[in-house]
């Protein structure tokens, strides 16, 4: 589904931490680590960074009294993806047990995946994906999202109700960032025709789909308008930014550079380059 004048970004390109504005820093320290599984790897001041096995996925910037991004581009999601199946059973059982709230329970084809909210309302998906032989060539067709079998789901463990639960798995990553944008078409625009990723899947003006590597998705875009809302204000319970993480940093150059080309300036600084996509949404490029 690529255009053939589009750029191509290295197939071993992922996405990275997502950074979000929170209104109480210790309020939602206490929710990921006690209802997703986070552990916090570093805090200094009102920054905290959290993530599994030393891998940072989430860093959080408390400014007190922040709103609710309500009706304004920024984040859908960000979504965790565990290692493997038994991994997002036990965190079901995990959820069910311990009376952690759900907002969704999604078998999409390519991947299954539960859903919930964080006291800011920030999106979060954990998932694990189905073998990429199921799926692959097949992503837009596929995309789909159906109930999920949670008794199949929990099936692969012997006694779900005794499975232990220690916080989310080493090898937990970044699997995609899902973001509300003002309009598709210039969506995919940029994240194609600029920064180089596929595009997987199309829905209409409603959603876009792109990754790198024939992945079924590294970025997510839902419009619900044909000319959508305005980033979100100053005071806002926001994202701040997302990563996306390039192999080295010649292609993290050469993303920067088509950027710049088309008329943005990108920011460098000690931690890569951060550019803008249409709708305001801060990406950092990064190196591995």
């Amino acid at each position: 589904m690529s255009d053939v004048s589009s750029p191509t970004l290295p197939p071993d390109t992922t996405v990275g931490p997502v950074e979000l504005t929170v209104s109480d820093l210790e309020r939602s320290r206490s929710f990921y680590e006690r209802a997703v599984g986070l552990r916090v790897l570093e805090h200094a001041g009102a920054r905290m960074s959290l993530g599994t096995d030393g891998t940072e996925l989430l860093i959080l910037v408390e400014e007190p009294g922040a709103r609710p991004a309500v009706g304004h581009t920024g984040l859908f999601h960000f979504a965790l993806l565990v290692p493997d199946r038994p991994s997002l059973a036990r965190w079901l059982a995990h959820a069910g047990r311990d009376r952690v709230p759900l907002t969704g329970l999604s078998d999409h084809f390519v991947s299954e995946a539960l859903y919930l909210s964080d006291p800011d309302g920030h999106g979060i998906e954990i998932y694990a994906d189905r073998p990429r032989q199921v799926w692959e060539g097949q992503v837009e067709a596929g995309l789909t999202s159906l109930p999920l079998d949670v008794d199949a789901l929990l099936a692969v463990l012997e006694e779900p109700a005794l499975e232990p639960f220690e916080g989310l798995p080493a090898g937990t990553t970044m699997g995609h960032h899902h973001l509300r944008v003002a309009t598709i078409p210039e969506t995919i625009e940029f994240y194609r025709d600029l920064l180089g990723f596929e595009l997987m899947a199309t829905f209409g003006l409603q959603a876009a789909f792109l990754a790198a590597g024939g992945y079924h998705h590294h970025i997510g875009a839902n419009s619900w308008e044909s000319s959508g809302a305005p980033p979100p204000p100053p005071g806002t319970a926001a994202l701040r930014r997302a990563t996306i993480v390039l192999p080295d940093a010649g292609e993290r150059d050469l993303v920067a550079g088509r950027v710049a080309d088309a008329g943005q300036e990108p920011e460098s600084g000690p931690e890569g380059v951060t550019v803008r996509d249409p709708s305001g949404n801060r990406l950092l490029l990064a190196v591995r």
